[in-house]
């Protein structure tokens, strides 16, 4: 847990790091069937695998969609907070494609923590953070991003 209180003081610093997440071909076959986005270098090995990538890669929102997973493990939720809600991206960059057998970890650094006033019950924190997507070995992230979160915490915590 965090205090509110603190957020100032820790704008630019690492607030946390998940832990590794695979990205198996069957991960991303299911990926594929549910958002109906079932191109071959996705979904089919033989295809992709006479393309650049050698083989499947993951689709970037598969990747992407994998961050709050990775925010419950990395980033300590607030004291009192009451909840949190997702408030979309100011930058979003896909860097390097993830190859089907790789495993990718969130790593989060607090870019921004603006107090956005109360409503007598509850403070409201518009939270920044840097989250880069790193992939198991090798040096490119797969993704950049700054992804924003209004965070509700009551009064006097």
């Amino acid at each position: 847990m965090a205090s509110a209180h603190n957020l100032p003081s820790m704008v630019g610093t690492e607030v946390g790091l998940s832990r590794w997440f695979e990205i198996d071909q069957a991960r991303i076959d299911a990926f594929a069937k549910i958002t109906e986005d079932e191109q071959f270098i996705h979904v089919d090995p033989d295809m992709a695998k006479h393309t650049p990538f050698g083989g499947t890669i993951a689709h970037g929102f598969l990747t992407l969609s994998l961050a709050s997973a990775m925010s419950y493990d990395a980033v300590a939720t607030l004291d009192g907070v009451v909840m949190g809600v997702n408030y979309g991206f100011d930058r979003l960059r896909f860097l390097s494609p993830v190859k089907a057998g790789k495993r990718v970890r969130g790593r989060f650094v607090l870019k921004d923590a603006q107090n956005k006033g109360s409503d007598g019950s509850t403070t409201r924190w518009l939270l920044t953070h840097e989250l880069t997507v790193e992939i198991e070995g090798e040096d490119k992230p797969a993704l950049i991003a700054d992804w924003l979160s209004m965070q509700m915490v009551r009064e006097g915590d």
